[in-house]
Protein backbone atom coordinates (compact mmCIF):
# COMPACT_ATOMS: atom_id res chain seq x y z
CA UNK A 1 0.00 0.00 0.00
CA UNK A 2 3.19 2.27 0.33
CA UNK A 3 3.69 2.24 -2.87
CA UNK A 4 0.53 3.74 -4.15
CA UNK A 5 1.59 7.65 -3.86
CA UNK A 6 -2.08 8.80 -3.56
CA UNK A 7 -2.73 6.45 -0.77
CA UNK A 8 0.55 7.57 1.44
CA UNK A 9 -0.60 11.02 0.98
CA UNK A 10 -4.01 10.54 2.33
CA UNK A 11 -2.23 8.71 5.58
CA UNK A 12 -0.36 11.70 5.85
CA UNK A 13 -2.49 14.28 5.77
CA UNK A 14 -5.71 12.92 6.97
CA UNK A 15 -4.34 10.67 9.64
CA UNK A 16 -1.40 10.15 12.20
CA UNK A 17 -0.02 7.25 10.92
CA UNK A 18 1.33 4.49 13.93
CA UNK A 19 2.98 1.33 13.54
CA UNK A 20 2.90 -1.13 16.27
CA UNK A 21 4.39 -4.46 17.27
CA UNK A 22 0.63 -6.28 17.95
CA UNK A 23 2.49 -9.10 19.74
CA UNK A 24 3.70 -6.31 22.62
CA UNK A 25 1.10 -4.33 22.22
CA UNK A 26 -1.42 -7.03 23.35
CA UNK A 27 0.60 -7.81 26.72
CA UNK A 28 1.06 -3.71 27.39
CA UNK A 29 -0.73 -2.82 30.90
CA UNK A 30 -0.50 1.45 30.28
CA UNK A 31 -2.38 3.40 28.80
CA UNK A 32 -1.88 2.62 25.03
CA UNK A 33 -1.93 -0.89 26.16
CA UNK A 34 -5.90 -0.14 27.33
CA UNK A 35 -6.25 2.17 24.31
CA UNK A 36 -5.04 -0.82 21.71
CA UNK A 37 -7.50 -3.32 23.61
CA UNK A 38 -10.40 -0.98 23.37
CA UNK A 39 -10.37 -0.66 19.45
CA UNK A 40 -9.44 -4.53 19.17
CA UNK A 41 -12.53 -5.29 20.81
CA UNK A 42 -14.49 -2.77 18.66
CA UNK A 43 -13.14 -5.05 15.56
CA UNK A 44 -14.48 -8.17 17.59
CA UNK A 45 -10.58 -9.70 18.72
CA UNK A 46 -9.29 -9.91 21.82
CA UNK A 47 -6.01 -9.60 23.54
CA UNK A 48 -5.28 -13.52 23.47
CA UNK A 49 -4.84 -13.89 19.93
CA UNK A 50 -4.09 -12.71 16.23
CA UNK A 51 -4.63 -9.11 15.91
CA UNK A 52 -2.71 -7.76 12.74
CA UNK A 53 -4.20 -5.49 10.69
CA UNK A 54 -5.45 -1.75 9.69
CA UNK A 55 -7.09 0.23 12.17
CA UNK A 56 -8.36 3.43 11.94
CA UNK A 57 -9.95 4.94 14.92
CA UNK A 58 -10.25 8.48 16.76
CA UNK A 59 -7.69 9.49 19.40
CA UNK A 60 -9.94 8.64 22.08
CA UNK A 61 -10.43 4.75 20.40
CA UNK A 62 -13.52 4.87 19.02
CA UNK A 63 -13.27 2.35 16.01
CA UNK A 64 -14.16 3.77 12.21
CA UNK A 65 -13.00 1.50 10.29
CA UNK A 66 -11.16 -1.99 10.40
CA UNK A 67 -9.75 -5.09 8.18
CA UNK A 68 -6.45 -6.89 7.59
CA UNK A 69 -5.09 -5.86 4.77
CA UNK A 70 -2.27 -4.47 2.81
CA UNK A 71 -4.11 -3.98 -0.55
CA UNK A 72 -3.98 -0.74 -1.45
CA UNK A 73 -7.25 -0.43 -2.93
CA UNK A 74 -8.70 -1.67 0.26
CA UNK A 75 -6.87 0.43 2.76
CA UNK A 76 -8.43 3.26 0.28
CA UNK A 77 -11.78 2.05 0.92
CA UNK A 78 -10.55 1.78 5.13
CA UNK A 79 -9.88 5.97 4.83
CA UNK A 80 -13.09 6.53 2.76
CA UNK A 81 -15.44 4.68 5.43
CA UNK A 82 -12.95 6.60 8.38
CA UNK A 83 -13.62 9.93 7.09
CA UNK A 84 -17.04 9.47 6.54
CA UNK A 85 -17.80 8.23 10.55
CA UNK A 86 -15.12 10.98 11.33
CA UNK A 87 -16.27 14.77 13.06
CA UNK A 88 -14.16 17.23 12.67
CA UNK A 89 -15.59 19.00 15.16
CA UNK A 90 -15.51 17.20 17.93
CA UNK A 91 -13.48 18.46 20.78
CA UNK A 92 -10.06 17.55 21.21
CA UNK A 93 -9.40 15.39 23.94
CA UNK A 94 -6.24 16.11 26.58
CA UNK A 95 -3.99 13.28 26.45
CA UNK A 96 -1.89 12.78 29.90
CA UNK A 97 2.01 12.03 29.54
CA UNK A 98 3.04 8.79 29.48
CA UNK A 99 5.81 7.73 31.67
CA UNK A 100 7.25 4.55 32.44
CA UNK A 101 10.11 2.14 30.86
CA UNK A 102 11.02 1.54 27.22
CA UNK A 103 8.25 -0.79 25.87
CA UNK A 104 10.54 -2.53 23.28
CA UNK A 105 13.62 -4.05 24.05
CA UNK A 106 16.78 -2.29 23.46
CA UNK A 107 19.94 -3.42 21.32
CA UNK A 108 22.42 -4.69 23.76
CA UNK A 109 24.61 -2.18 25.13
CA UNK A 110 28.27 -2.10 23.26
CA UNK A 111 27.28 -4.51 20.29
CA UNK A 112 26.58 -3.96 17.17
CA UNK A 113 23.21 -3.44 15.06
CA UNK A 114 23.01 -4.47 11.70
CA UNK A 115 20.17 -3.34 8.69
CA UNK A 116 18.76 -7.09 7.26
CA UNK A 117 16.93 -6.53 3.88
CA UNK A 118 16.02 -9.82 1.81
CA UNK A 119 14.55 -9.93 -1.53
CA UNK A 120 13.17 -12.71 -3.85
CA UNK A 121 15.60 -11.82 -7.19
CA UNK A 122 12.83 -14.06 -9.40
CA UNK A 123 10.41 -16.74 -10.07
CA UNK A 124 7.36 -14.62 -10.41
CA UNK A 125 5.47 -14.36 -13.72
CA UNK A 126 6.94 -10.79 -14.51
CA UNK A 127 3.84 -10.28 -16.49
CA UNK A 128 1.31 -11.10 -13.62
CA UNK A 129 -0.17 -8.03 -11.67
CA UNK A 130 -1.33 -10.05 -8.79
CA UNK A 131 2.46 -10.67 -8.00
CA UNK A 132 3.59 -7.05 -8.42
CA UNK A 133 3.67 -6.07 -4.75
CA UNK A 134 5.29 -9.60 -4.22
CA UNK A 135 8.54 -8.54 -7.28
CA UNK A 136 8.85 -5.43 -5.18
CA UNK A 137 8.91 -6.33 -2.18
CA UNK A 138 11.93 -6.06 0.75
CA UNK A 139 11.58 -7.79 3.87
CA UNK A 140 13.40 -5.78 6.72
CA UNK A 141 14.80 -7.11 9.70
CA UNK A 142 17.48 -6.06 12.25
CA UNK A 143 19.82 -8.10 13.39
CA UNK A 144 21.77 -7.76 17.18
CA UNK A 145 25.57 -8.90 18.14
CA UNK A 146 26.42 -8.57 21.79
CA UNK A 147 29.41 -6.85 22.94
CA UNK A 148 31.43 -9.56 23.23
CA UNK A 149 30.55 -10.62 19.63
CA UNK A 150 31.06 -7.21 18.47
CA UNK A 151 34.45 -7.31 20.32
CA UNK A 152 35.29 -10.57 18.76
CA UNK A 153 34.55 -9.61 15.48
CA UNK A 154 36.98 -6.67 15.77
CA UNK A 155 39.80 -9.17 16.48
CA UNK A 156 38.92 -10.80 13.53
CA UNK A 157 37.55 -13.98 15.02
CA UNK A 158 33.82 -15.45 13.81
CA UNK A 159 31.91 -16.24 17.12
CA UNK A 160 29.88 -19.16 16.69
CA UNK A 161 27.01 -17.58 18.27
CA UNK A 162 26.74 -14.89 15.76
CA UNK A 163 27.39 -17.66 12.79
CA UNK A 164 24.22 -19.77 14.38
CA UNK A 165 21.98 -16.28 15.06
CA UNK A 166 22.71 -15.08 11.68
CA UNK A 167 21.15 -18.09 9.64
CA UNK A 168 18.46 -19.54 11.80
CA UNK A 169 16.96 -16.06 12.30
CA UNK A 170 17.90 -13.71 9.37
CA UNK A 171 17.94 -16.22 6.51
CA UNK A 172 14.18 -16.34 5.91
CA UNK A 173 11.73 -15.39 3.16
CA UNK A 174 10.16 -12.42 5.11
CA UNK A 175 8.55 -10.56 2.01
CA UNK A 176 5.40 -11.23 2.19
CA UNK A 177 4.94 -11.68 5.98
CA UNK A 178 6.04 -13.75 8.77
CA UNK A 179 7.87 -16.83 7.95
CA UNK A 180 8.87 -19.31 10.62
CA UNK A 181 12.72 -19.49 11.72
CA UNK A 182 14.83 -22.29 11.05
CA UNK A 183 15.63 -24.75 14.20
CA UNK A 184 18.69 -26.03 15.22
CA UNK A 185 18.35 -29.58 13.12
CA UNK A 186 17.49 -28.04 9.74
CA UNK A 187 20.50 -26.36 9.56
CA UNK A 188 22.52 -28.81 7.26
CA UNK A 189 25.36 -27.34 6.55
CA UNK A 190 27.06 -24.17 7.44
CA UNK A 191 30.54 -23.04 6.80
CA UNK A 192 31.57 -19.04 7.69
CA UNK A 193 35.32 -18.55 7.55
CA UNK A 194 36.72 -14.63 8.66
CA UNK A 195 39.92 -14.05 6.98
CA UNK A 196 42.20 -10.99 6.67
CA UNK A 197 38.50 -9.14 6.54
CA UNK A 198 36.60 -11.52 4.31
CA UNK A 199 33.45 -13.16 4.89
CA UNK A 200 33.06 -16.59 3.06
CA UNK A 201 31.37 -19.24 3.25
CA UNK A 202 28.25 -22.00 1.98
CA UNK A 203 24.77 -22.31 3.90
CA UNK A 204 22.58 -25.09 3.33
CA UNK A 205 18.98 -25.25 5.17
CA UNK A 206 15.96 -27.62 4.71
CA UNK A 207 13.04 -28.96 6.98
CA UNK A 208 12.77 -32.53 7.77
CA UNK A 209 10.39 -32.54 5.13
CA UNK A 210 12.26 -30.55 2.50
CA UNK A 211 9.41 -28.27 2.12
CA UNK A 212 11.09 -25.38 2.96
CA UNK A 213 14.89 -24.40 2.15
CA UNK A 214 18.06 -22.59 1.01
CA UNK A 215 21.10 -23.09 -0.37
CA UNK A 216 23.35 -20.16 -0.95
CA UNK A 217 26.79 -18.93 -1.10
CA UNK A 218 28.15 -15.94 1.19
CA UNK A 219 30.39 -13.18 0.87
CA UNK A 220 31.55 -10.26 3.07
CA UNK A 221 33.64 -7.85 3.98
CA UNK A 222 34.73 -6.24 7.56
CA UNK A 223 36.88 -4.11 8.35
CA UNK A 224 38.25 -2.64 11.81
CA UNK A 225 39.81 0.48 13.40
CA UNK A 226 40.99 1.55 17.04
CA UNK A 227 39.22 -2.23 18.29
CA UNK A 228 35.85 -1.74 16.59
CA UNK A 229 33.82 -2.71 13.66
CA UNK A 230 33.36 0.31 11.56
CA UNK A 231 32.22 -1.80 8.45
CA UNK A 232 30.28 -5.15 7.92
CA UNK A 233 28.61 -5.60 4.85
CA UNK A 234 27.81 -9.04 4.05
CA UNK A 235 25.67 -11.04 0.95
CA UNK A 236 24.06 -14.35 0.93
CA UNK A 237 22.80 -15.34 -2.55
CA UNK A 238 20.91 -19.14 -3.66
CA UNK A 239 18.16 -21.10 -3.96
CA UNK A 240 15.23 -20.60 -1.68
CA UNK A 241 11.84 -23.59 -2.02
CA UNK A 242 8.73 -23.11 0.04
CA UNK A 243 6.84 -21.01 2.20
CA UNK A 244 5.37 -20.32 5.58
CA UNK A 245 1.34 -20.23 6.88
CA UNK A 246 2.01 -16.45 7.21
CA UNK A 247 4.15 -15.66 4.39
CA UNK A 248 2.68 -17.21 1.26
CA UNK A 249 2.57 -16.58 -1.96
CA UNK A 250 6.12 -17.61 -2.96
CA UNK A 251 6.76 -18.64 -6.30
CA UNK A 252 6.15 -22.55 -7.63
CA UNK A 253 9.81 -24.01 -6.91
CA UNK A 254 12.83 -22.94 -6.52
CA UNK A 255 13.57 -19.47 -6.68
CA UNK A 256 16.91 -17.12 -6.62
CA UNK A 257 16.79 -15.10 -2.74
CA UNK A 258 18.98 -12.68 -1.29
CA UNK A 259 19.83 -11.27 2.24
CA UNK A 260 21.95 -8.36 2.45
CA UNK A 261 23.27 -7.58 6.02
CA UNK A 262 25.03 -3.74 6.80
CA UNK A 263 25.60 -1.98 10.17
CA UNK A 264 22.80 0.20 10.98
CA UNK A 265 22.86 4.40 11.47
CA UNK A 266 23.02 4.52 15.54
CA UNK A 267 21.38 7.39 14.92
CA UNK A 268 18.46 6.53 12.84
CA UNK A 269 15.23 6.01 15.02
CA UNK A 270 13.90 2.58 13.05
CA UNK A 271 17.49 1.37 14.10
CA UNK A 272 16.02 0.69 17.67
CA UNK A 273 12.99 -1.80 16.22
CA UNK A 274 14.48 -4.95 17.65
CA UNK A 275 14.53 -8.52 15.54
CA UNK A 276 11.56 -10.16 14.87
CA UNK A 277 12.97 -13.87 16.84
CA UNK A 278 13.74 -11.65 19.75
CA UNK A 279 10.38 -9.79 20.22
CA UNK A 280 9.41 -12.89 22.35
CA UNK A 281 12.79 -13.49 24.27
CA UNK A 282 15.09 -11.72 23.67
CA UNK A 283 17.72 -13.76 25.62
CA UNK A 284 16.83 -16.94 23.68
CA UNK A 285 17.57 -14.52 20.67
CA UNK A 286 21.28 -13.48 22.35
CA UNK A 287 22.40 -16.59 23.59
Amino acid sequence: MFQDAELVKILSTKFVPVAVDQHIHRQRKDDEGELFAKVLKQAGRGLDGYSQGVYLFTPDGKLLAFANTADAAGVRRLTEIALKKFDPKAPPIKLADLKGPPVLPLPPEGGLVLDVSAKVLGGYDPDDPKTKRYRESIGRDHLWLRKDEAAALAKGVLPASVQDRLVRYHLIDNTRGEPPMWRMDEVKKLEMTLKDGKLTGRIHLETKTSDRGYHADLFGVIEMKDGKVTRLDLLTKGDFWGEGNFARGAPKGRFPFAVAFSLADADCATSKVPPQAARGNVKNYLK
